[in-house]
């Protein structure tokens, strides 16, 4: 082991108090905490909602007690989208003994919300419940456990989707499954029915309710006989005990829902046909009997089937007629939705066991709880609408979700620039971002649009490129060539590559001084004037990229490796004070005409008489100038989760990271002024600033989220100081965030900023790297550890397989589960190892 980085005794024996004391399944109770990947329980399931779909397919939620929410079928998001639906279990012969299959309804849901002042008519609300709930995600599993004192019975709900790395179609369906599992806890043989319900919960109304094999569907409109593109949702079980109830009582007021409860609480199991006109809801019964100890598992199963969007961002080049509506990816591979239904019937068994491999290997880590926790619960965002993917098969995204469309469209490369779990678990996919950047959304002089038409499709180039974007996909081209392996897409894309840094060098550093000086957009929404450690370490990190990428094509890069000396030179000279890297304000010598005729021009960035005033006296708005940013060395973090050596000085680094640790990471915001956008953190919880200016020289109108708290910031501080060794302080960080997703106030799969399931939260996967060092070469068939906590058990992912891989007893070990990892060698510490397979 590298004795370079040590962990203190000390340090190594809080971290196994505070973080291992209890099981993973284990809440325990800590000041009133949930603890770090256990499960959740009482007030902690109140705002949990667990993402159930597929990628760019759609998805449903799992509430923490149970309840399905978030229904988002139609291509877009429906975040209020609660559908009237749900599980019962009656038991004949018990006093109270039925019960909805789910815990008690937390209190936000009774007054408020929309509906709530009439008093929700039609929810179930006030229907009987379970007394308690434990909720214990795993993903893409999630399993409710349920008690209840009035019932000799125990049940669980498991809600699950396929996620299967390296399979992108199979982990893209428009398919999801609910399995509830009894068992008799008493001592007497028990009669019960089991019963799933719901109204038309696509379109009521209008939409009829169709015959499935042991199910029904919810149709959006009437059918043609034999229609094969029958769209809707389809609701059934493989029981074959299964009674359908294809249309409850119709009546008027809550006269369906009085009848509906009626035959549940009496172990009825009407057998209404389907009929011609739209009908209230319908019903799934299942009876069975259980003796003392003995169990029972019912399947229930959602395929849908919603070609149509109505979405389209863009026109068609060259022309002002709208583009076509998007059409996602499933709609390409199935023609209908009883395709659907049927591959999902067909393949279940399958599907289901591979996305178990994946839980169970991503779940046996001995990396610290709170860890796993980040990286697992913003998986979810891969299911979430944030993810859109066409009938070709290429991913487009937008930054978030919005209540009821996108929020941000275009697969943003500065955003997306942090996410680092789609390259490692669907390399193609993330393939795919990069053939859209270089290959679409970049004309022949190298500017690159930072937001993508959709469907794909050639922009047109009217606005300004963006600096971290346009570079940081340069050295995730080189990332994803080292992922694939395929030095044969590299070819392919370097001439674009080379266009675009070559269009970065002549638009920003006109003057080949090795940085960034011509005012540059960023992820801020807003462009630094004069050089900053934030754009220039992505300038360095992209040179690097891009000469590593000529060596291998054996194509000369000398003119680029001089820019790249110059540029570490004035970064580490020029741009450290001394404890971390700041801005050089500047508006003068420039080629860019001054703010105010440049917003006018070219920019958004707007001054007002009153903002005049404040140029003269401090110069343009929206800087940073003197202050300690979040992200700035973040060049190098991406540079460093790229497999690239990061090119500036690495105590540098390291300085610069301890001071946003002391300056910008606060336990309490209660006193913290936060005038933009404070629901990201807020009050008494704790949270990384984006900014500071412990040194003073901070503006009157700093870049404008400067007061704010970002997860996905959050995440790519806390990794890159386990990078430098300084795991504390980045576990630290982690768990400050994760404290403020305990599903007490905000949803712990939904970590937001603009928009839930924001794609910045994927920087979380980006610890495991952190914290292990590993990293698999496929080009060289080379696998890299170099573990900042000693021995270990993690999870790797790879564009051929996964598994698990780790230290023990200091010796390497790889362990695959799913296709294959090609080892050619393994290298520990920077020495070569011989590997133990097992």
């Amino acid at each position: 082991m590298n004795t370079s980085k040590p962990i203190t005794i000390l340090s190594q024996f809080l971290t196994c108090f505070i973080l291992s004391a209890f099981s993973p399944g284990d809440t325990g109770d800590v000041s009133g905490q949930h603890r770090f990947n256990g499960d959740y329980s009482g007030s902690f399931l109140d705002h949990i909602s667990f993402p159930i779909g597929g990628i760019g397919a759609g998805m449903f939620c799992m509430d923490g007690t149970g309840s399905l929410s978030h229904l988002s079928i139609r291509n877009k998001p429906e975040f209020f989208n609660e559908p009237i639906a749900f599980a019962a279990i009656s038991i004949k012969g018990i006093e109270n003994g039925a019960k909805v299959l789910e815990a008690q309804v937390p209190d936000w849901k009774l007054f408020g919300l929309p509906g709530t002042g009439t008093g929700a008519p039609g929810k179930s609300y006030g229907l009987p419940r379970f007394e308690e709930g434990r909720f214990l995600p795993r993903f893409p599993f999630a399993t409710l456990s349920l008690n209840d004192r009035d019932l000799p019975l125990s049940a669980e709900v498991t809600g699950w989707s396929p996620f299967i790395p390296g399979d992108a179609d199979n982990s893209s369906l428009p398919a999801g499954a609910m399995i509830y599992k009894f068992r008799n806890t008493g001592s007497e043989k028990i009669e019960a029915v089991f019963s799933w319900n719901s109204r038309n919960i696509v379109v009521e109304w209008t939409g009829r309710i169709l015959k499935a094999d042991k199910g029904f569907i919810l149709t959006v409109k009437s059918p043609g006989k034999g229609s094969e593109s029958l769209t809707g949702l389809s609701v059934f079980t493989d029981d074959d005990s299964a009674i359908i109830d294809y249309c409850w009582f119709r009546g008027e007021w809550f006269d369906p829902h009085m009848i509906l409860w009626k035959n549940i609480e009496g172990c009825k199991t009407p057998a209404n046909p389907p009929v011609e006109t739209p009908a209230p809801g319908a019903s799934i019964y299942v009876p069975f009997t259980l003796n003392p100890g003995e169990e029972r598992t019912i399947t229930i199963n959602f395929c849908w089937y919603m070609p149509e969007s109505g979405l389209s961002i863009g026109n068609k080049p060259g022309t002002t007629e709208k583009l076509p509506p998007y059409q996602p990816w499933y709609s390409g591979k199935f023609a209908g939705l009883r395709e659907v239904m049927d591959y999902w019937r067909q393949n279940y068994t399958d599907l289901k066991k591979k996305s178990e491999l994946f839980r169970d290997a991503f779940f046996n880590s001995t990396l610290p709880d709170e860890v796993i926790e980040a990286v697992a619960a913003n998986l979810t965002i891969l299911k979430s609408p944030t993810v859109l993917r066409q009938t070709d098969g290429r991913l487009w995204a937008w930054e978030g979700c919005d209540d009821q469309e996108g929020s941000c469209h275009g697969s943003c490369t500065h955003v997306w620039n942090y996410a680092q779990a789609l390259p490692h678990l669907f390399p193609s996919l993330e393939r795919t971002l990069r053939e859209t950047e270089f290959l679409v959304s970049q004309n022949d002089k190298g500017h690159q649009n930072f937001r993508t038409n959709l469907p794909i499709s050639e922009p047109p180039h009217d606005f300004h490129a963006a600096a971290d974007g346009q570079l940081g996909g340069i050295m995730k081209t080189y990332r994803d060539w080292r992922i694939s392996g395929d030095t044969e897409w590299l070819r392919k894309m370097f001439p674009y590559v080379r266009k675009s840094l070559d269009y970065c060098i002549e638009t920003w550093d006109p003057g080949h001084k090795g940085y960034l000086e011509e005012p540059h957009h960023n992820t801020y929404d807003i462009e630094f004037w004069g050089p900053d450690g934030m754009c220039t370490s992505f300038y360095l990190g992209a040179l690097t990229a891009f000469i590593e990428m000529s060596r291998e094509l054996q194509v000369p890069a000398d003119d680029y490796q001089l820019l790249l000396a110059r540029g570490k030179a004035f970064l580490e000279s020029e741009l450290f004070d001394g404890e971390y890297f700041i801005q050089r304000v500047k508006i003068d010598g420039l080629k860019s005409p001054n703010p105010v005729d440049a917003a006018k021009s070219s920019y958004r960035t707007s001054y007002t008489p009153e903002a005049l005033e404040l140029l003269k006296e401090e110069g343009p708005k929206y800087q940073y100038g003197k202050g300690c940013l979040s992200d700035g060395i973040l060049g190098m973090w991406l540079a460093s989760v790229s497999g690239l050596k990061e090119a500036a000085d690495n105590e540098k680094v390291r300085s610069h990271l301890l001071a946003i640790h002391k300056y910008n990471l606060k336990k309490d915001l209660t006193d913290h002024v936060n005038p933009q956008r404070p629901t990201y953190a807020a009050g008494n919880e704790g949270g990384l600033l984006l900014c500071t200016w412990p040194k003073g020289g901070k503006l009157s109108l700093p870049f404008i989220y400067s007061n704010e708290v970002w997860t996905g910031i959050e995440y790519q501080v806390a990794s890159h100081l386990m990078f430098k060794s300084e795991v504390e302080k980045g576990l630290e960080i982690v768990r400050t965030c994760r404290m403020r997703y305990d599903g007490r106030v905000r949803n712990p799969f939904d970590e937001f900023e603009c928009g839930h399931w924001y794609a910045r939260a994927l920087s979380s996967y980006a610890l495991l790297q952190a914290l292990t060092g590993v990293r698999f070469d496929a080009v060289s068939g080379t696998l890299f550890i170099d573990s900042r906590i000693g021995n270990f058990t993690s999870f790797l992912s790879t564009e051929t397989g996964f598994g698990n891989v780790g230290l023990k007893s200091g010796k390497p070990f790889i362990r695959v589960v799913y296709g294959e990892i090609p080892v050619k060698k393994v290298i520990v510490d920077g020495v070569e190892m011989e590997m133990q397979t097992r």
